[in-house]
């Protein structure tokens, strides 16, 4: 019997003698990959067993009303970080809204360099507005003094 190599881990492995075609090995982590890999395949391609699935999810979902409510109080990490994770969500689909957009109603020149930093601005081609926070730092100038209290502070400068 010729040995192959496992798409999914690659190690080397002979196939069963019951099943000569037998493309993957027998790691249950490399079995789960490859019927999850024929359930997407066969979801794609057949529309009758896509239908029998959604079905059954249906079913599966009248017979068990409150599950999510009693998964999310049983789970608080988990509702917490599906929270992040939306908000990521939504964050990335508002960028996605900003690419092409170019208003230039009430653009004034500003000598300030502005840059914008984070993993979702990748998305933003061709735009030149983002929301975003600006600090502006002014600098305080000490108020004037008359000439005869500056001649007598010898320490400051003219």
């Amino acid at each position: 019997m010729s040995e192959q190599r496992c798409p999914y881990c690659g190690r080397a492995f002979s196939p069963s003698k019951c099943q000569p075609k037998q493309a993957v090995c027998s790691a249950p982590e490399c079995q789960r990959r490859r019927c999850a890999d024929y359930r997407h395949r066969k979801v794609t391609t057949d529309p009758n067993y896509r239908e029998a699935c959604r079905e059954s999810a249906r079913e599966w979902r009248k017979q068990h009303p409150d599950y999510w409510k009693q998964y999310r109080t049983a789970h608080p990490a988990c509702v917490e970080r599906n929270r992040d994770l939306q908000k990521c969500r939504d964050r990335k689909q508002r960028f996605k809204s900003l690419a092409n957009n170019t208003p230039a109603s009430n653009l004034r020149p500003c000598p300030a360099t502005i840059w914008l930093l984070g993993p979702e601005l990748h998305e933003l081609a061709n735009n030149i507005s983002a929301p975003t926070q600006v600090w502006v730092l002014e600098v305080l100038t000490p108020p004037a003094r008359s000439a005869g209290h500056l001649a007598n502070n010898t320490h400051l400068a003219p």
